[in-house]
């Protein structure tokens, strides 16, 4: 069921609020809005992990140890390389990242604007 647009709003402002309270907190609850999945960093740890994988399984059958090790640990890489996320802030092309304040959608922010001129002729 999906949240009403007033729900929405509010847990924005909890997220902000948790934010700025308390950022150590929000950051290690992986809410941080300015982090974010990288696609690429997905594609290159599945492809390490599956390489590493195929290193464990002719480590095993060849019998040799060190092979085995070293595919876990090339396995072990992929996934932690795979679930790294990225900081939003601009990267190795220059982008800018957002602002903490600006909003995330025009179209959001419409509707935010649209909600608060509803309530205030209500009152």
């Amino acid at each position: 069921m999906p949240l009403s647009e007033h729900e929405q709003k509010l847990l924005e402002q909890l997220e902000k609020q948790l934010h700025e309270d308390d950022p150590k907190f929000a950051s290690s609850m992986g809410s941080d809005p300015g982090r974010t999945w990288s696609t690429r960093h997905m594609v290159i740890g599945v492809l390490a992990t599956l390489a590493g994988v195929l290193l464990l399984l002719v480590g095993v059958s060849l019998q040799m140890i060190f092979v085995g090790v070293l595919g876990f640990v090339v396995m072990g890489a992929g996934v932690y390389f795979a679930t790294m996320r990225r900081s939003s802030g601009g990267g190795a092309k220059g982008r800018p990242g957002r602002k903490p304040g600006k909003p995330r959608s025009s179209f959001m922010n419409g509707l935010e604007e649209r909600w608060d001129e509803r309530r205030r002729g209500d009152t």
